[in-house]
């Protein structure tokens, strides 16, 4: 099962791995020629209604390899709003091919003739909420026709990832939409999609067919295994701020560090900035606020009394903790057994999302907590918790997932490939080099993944702050044989986290 999100990262990824979406689509429409074929006789009247996107290319793809069927091919729209290159390369194809291929200008008047079947290529995954014109006039031709309806990856009209159907979507530019009543015997302004008789989806299974009364086919389509398995660009998809948003709404970040070592925390909160949290407050000794805030004027520093953190400063820190979105425990603690005892104490009692580095890992397996974890050894490390792990980076990923399911928290386990598990699914990051072995770097990921830990899922969230902070890494090590810092990467990691990496 796969959301929508994930397949288009799942699908740039491919792309990225040299698998790219013109092969898919080629692909894709193959797969929808063979159900047409399967469901039909030769010499079948088809009528195939393509969309602006991507899956209209399927369509138009499926088109020529039906040279034995009596194919018509209605584009929704004119050339010129074709979205995609792919897709405007499948439709100049057909028509220099001299194939029956139509442009739609005027949703009203739209007639499919009288096909045996119906393929419905208008809207796919990433498509969500009502339907518009023109695809809601077409999507009501479509189930009047008296014909066997195969729909591309999900049926238009259907979240691909809840099974909802909208109602019809009102332009307030036009009158497209405008003057339909909701009649509750009726589907008159309710929801609208295309009734399916069969769904050709693709790579894997959508949540959102589950309750499509339709048979459906997941079709191989060439995905290589590597897309899913990799962390790659496709996972930073998604990660544009909102337009609209407000100061803290990409998330406040709390580091709780410092007092043995002063450039670790401070690290970990410029690299949470830099990975896109809104606000960052460290709390640390006050014996080292000074020196800490002098590392930056970004970061806002929380002092409590003392030399280091101890078991009586805990609930201040708890209380400072509960106002932001994520925790990032452990930069420069230190592992005195004061401090040791201070952290399981947090740890008891916090109830948030927390990313564990550094002396805190220890004592992660011991303690018992509602908090959710994200822990971020390097293999030494990921021994002194009690997992095992191996030079084979893909024994490593099966050690990893292993240990992650017996102690219940998500790891990323640093190395030349990184793997990250919840003890479900694994990930693993290629990116990085071996000038990020010098100190300071684990401090960088620790804060970026705190960052990201804010607006995404965990697994997620580490995935791509690995990916990130090697990309980074290897952005600064460029230009450099040796001598790479750990601060080199603070500069790279907003480029990093773009998906065209410039």
């Amino acid at each position: 099962m796969i959301t929508s999100d994930r397949m288009a990262a799942v699908d740039r990824n491919a792309a990225a791995l040299g698998v790219p979406r013109k092969q898919l689509m080629e692909s894709s429409g193959n797969a929808v020629a063979r159900t047409v074929r399967r469901v039909a006789a030769s010499g079948a009247t088809v009528a195939v209604v393509a969309g602006r996107g991507n899956n209209g290319g399927d369509g138009l793809v499926a088109a020529r390899f039906l040279d034995d069927d009596d194919v018509a091919v209605h584009l929704l729209g004119r050339r010129a709003a074709i979205r995609t290159r792919i897709a405007r390369e499948n439709w100049d194809a057909l028509r220099d091919a001299e194939y029956d291929a139509r442009p739609v200008t005027d949703s009203a008047a739209i007639d499919l003739g009288d096909p045996d079947v119906v393929v419905d290529a208008m809207l796919g995954t990433g498509v969500t909420g009502a339907l518009r014109e023109p695809e809601a006039t077409a999507a009501r031709a479509i189930n009047d026709a008296d014909a066997t309806v195969v729909s591309v990856d999900v049926p238009s009209g259907v979240d691909a990832d809840s099974d909802e159907v909208a109602g019809i979507a009102v332009d307030a530019d036009s009158d497209e939409g405008a003057g339909i009543a909701v009649d509750a015997d009726s589907d008159e302004g309710a929801g609208i999609a295309v009734d399916a008789d069969h769904v050709v989806t693709f790579h894997d299974r959508k949540p959102g067919l589950d309750n499509v009364d339709a048979e459906v086919t997941v079709a191989d389509i060439g995905i290589p295994a590597a897309a899913e398995r990799f962390v790659g660009p496709g996972d930073l998809l998604g990660l544009d701020r909102d337009p609209d948003s407000h100061k803290g709404d990409a998330g406040e970040v709390l580091v709780v560090g410092g007092g043995p070592y002063t450039g670790a925390p401070a690290l970990a909160g410029q690299a949470a900035l830099r990975a896109g949290a809104d606000l960052v407050r460290v709390a640390c000794p006050s014996t080292v606020a000074d020196a800490v805030q002098g590392y930056t004027e970004n970061l806002i520093v929380r002092p409590y009394d003392g030399e280091r953190l101890t078991p009586e400063r805990v609930e201040a820190v708890l209380a400072t903790a509960a106002d932001h979105d994520a925790v990032v425990v452990g930069p420069g603690l230190g592992d005195h057994p004061e401090t040791e005892a201070a952290v399981r104490a947090f740890l008891s009692e916090y109830t948030g999302v927390a990313v564990v580095d550094a002396d805190a890992l220890a004592l992660v397996p011991d303690v018992d907590t509602d908090a959710t974890l994200l822990c971020t050894p390097h293999q030494g490390e990921l021994r002194g918790m009690g997992g095992e792990t191996a030079a084979d980076w893909r024994e490593r990923a099966e050690l990893v997932s292993e240990f992650a399911a017996d102690i219940g928290h998500l790891l990323l386990v640093k190395g030349a490939y990184d793997v990250v598990s919840d003890g479900g699914a694994t990930r693993v990051n290629r990116t990085g080099n071996a000038a990020m072995t010098v100190g300071g770097t684990g401090d960088v990921l620790a804060g970026a993944t705190g960052a990201l830990a804010c607006v995404l899922p965990p697994l997620q969230a580490a995935s791509v702050a690995a990916y990130a902070t090697g990309r980074a890494g290897d952005a600064a090590a460029a230009d450099r044989d040796r001598g790479l810092v750990a601060t080199d990467l603070l500069g790279e990691l907003p480029a990093a986290l773009r998906e065209d990496g410039e």
